[in-house]
């Protein structure tokens, strides 16, 4: 019998083997949208999982996803960001013991006005690299910063 995924597979609860719940069966991904001195960021809604801090969009691979496919239909589905607008150029993974979390780094040109388009965001705004220590941020994507920070900062521009 041959397997089809179902679109949304992903959607759900799992623990990993370190004992932490994260979302995403098989996962999750999120894109970090940089000009070289500014990142994009999401203000999460109150009502997600660590609401009202700011992250990248992001969120559950379903099981056919790889990360970068996961992580620019998330945009899509969460931002008016164009995934044709950007050049993904590397990714930084966050093991988690049988569960991992996907940062795909791209590249854009220039300001690209981003607006939310669905209840998952109350704001998408472009901070300089900076500045973004300093915001409240989720528990992950704060792990992750500064990891993230000296990739693009050893990205030549």
């Amino acid at each position: 019998m041959r397997y089809e995924p179902v679109v949304g597979d992903g959607n759900g609860w799992v623990e990993c083997s370190l004992g932490h719940r994260h979302w995403g069966r098989f996962g999750a991904a999120g894109l970090l949208v940089t000009d070289g001195s500014r990142v994009l960021l999401q203000h999460r809604a109150a009502w997600t999982h660590e609401g009202d801090t700011w992250a990248v969009p992001g969120g559950a691979r379903d099981s056919h996803e790889n990360p970068i496919t996961a992580a620019l239909r998330e945009v899509a589905e969460e931002t008016s960001l164009d995934p044709e607008t950007v050049s993904p150029y590397l990714e930084w993974v966050d093991e988690h013991g049988g569960w991992s979390y996907t940062t795909i780094v791209a590249r854009t040109s220039g300001t690209v006005d981003v607006k939310p388009i669905n209840a998952e965001s109350t704001a998408i705004q472009w901070w300089p690299l900076d500045r973004v220590a300093m915001l409240p941020l989720h528990r992950g994507f704060a792990a992750a910063w500064p990891a993230l920070r000296e990739l693009i900062d050893s990205e030549p521009g």
